[in-house]
């Protein structure tokens, strides 16, 4: 029996569960290599491979770095490190883009790109929750600072998609509201933001910032939220970068980008959240009766 296409909304339902079907650390690899080999005219590493969910990264011969990606072919307009290099300075430290090809698989695009090769590890290799302090030096600091203040001043129409999904107000309200329905979510700022800044995206002791594809528009303060988020298991850790960046994050709208992290955790259950769970309870607490001091937006302030 032929079965009938999707509705636009059940299609796009549809192709993000293929997409998450995707896990790139569990399935057969060598093809993708070879490919990518060939259409770059590179020879990749595969033992020096960094494999995550919907991507994949290894040194080459020459002394440049390859990442290949998988998204949704709808939602993969505007994504990837040329853009990255034509919209940024180099000051926001993020790796130089060499060249890339991208190739249409059903409903999915991939994208092999070479770019830079770092040679700073990255802070939280694997992925996962860092649950030791990284003992930054202060220049690292101001690297991280600087860079992120350079990155808010580019000017842009692209929307950040963190997860690969666009960062809306709509998207913004949902997830916090699922938890905390009385919380008054409209953002007052947007800004540049890279949109997936994490430990295992940043590197020591040179601080680099690396995996670009997400970047755009986002709530002020959004990258920010996310490293504290995933700084909590390490309060010490949280604190610094509370300090760092203090100015985004006491801002209304930082506040809101904190609790929309804390939301998606909590939403996502206790499993995933691991040594995470509590801390972000405690902090939604705190974050709810902080933006309640803020008060309601007044009309002007509305969008």
């Amino acid at each position: 029996m032929r079965r009938r296409a999707p509705s636009h909304g059940r299609r796009a339902l549809w192709v993000r569960a293929i997409v998450d079907t995707v896990d790139l650390r569990t399935q057969s690899r060598a093809e993708l290599i070879a490919r990518a080999e060939r259409a770059l005219g590179v020879r990749l590493l595969p033992e020096q491979a960094v494999c995550k969910r919907r991507s994949l990264g290894m040194a080459t011969e020459r002394g440049t770095w390859v990442r290949i990606s998988v998204s949704p072919a709808e939602d993969a307009a505007e994504r990837g490190g040329l853009e990255a290099t034509a919209a940024l300075p180099t000051s926001v430290r993020h790796p130089r883009w060499h060249q890339g090809v991208c190739w249409y698989d059903g409903e999915l695009l991939w994208r092999a790109e070479e770019t830079e090769l770092v040679t700073d590890p990255v802070i939280q290799p694997g992925g996962g929750v860092l649950a030791t302090d990284p003992q930054l030096p202060q220049v690292w600091w101001h690297q991280l600072s600087d860079a992120l203040s350079e990155l808010s001043t580019v000017s842009t129409s692209r929307v950040a998609t963190p997860h690969t999904r666009p960062i809306t107000q709509q998207r913004v309200t949902s997830t916090i509201q699922a938890v905390f329905p009385d919380v008054e979510t409209t953002i007052e700022e947007w800004t540049l933001a890279h949109a997936d800044f994490s430990w295992v995206n940043v590197t020591a002791p040179t601080c680099r910032i690396l995996d670009w594809e997400d970047f755009g528009l986002a709530p002020r303060g959004w990258d920010a939220a996310t490293l504290w988020v995933n700084s909590l298991a390490v309060p010490a850790l949280a604190e610094q970068v509370q300090r760092v960046f203090a100015a985004d994050l006491g801002s209304r709208t930082g506040l809101l980008c904190q609790l929309h992290a804390c939301a998606e955790l909590l939403v996502a259950g206790e499993d995933y959240a691991g040594p995470l769970a509590a801390p972000v309870r405690n902090a939604a607490e705190r974050l709810v009766t902080a933006l309640s001091r803020h008060g309601p937006l007044t009309a002007a302030g509305r969008r």
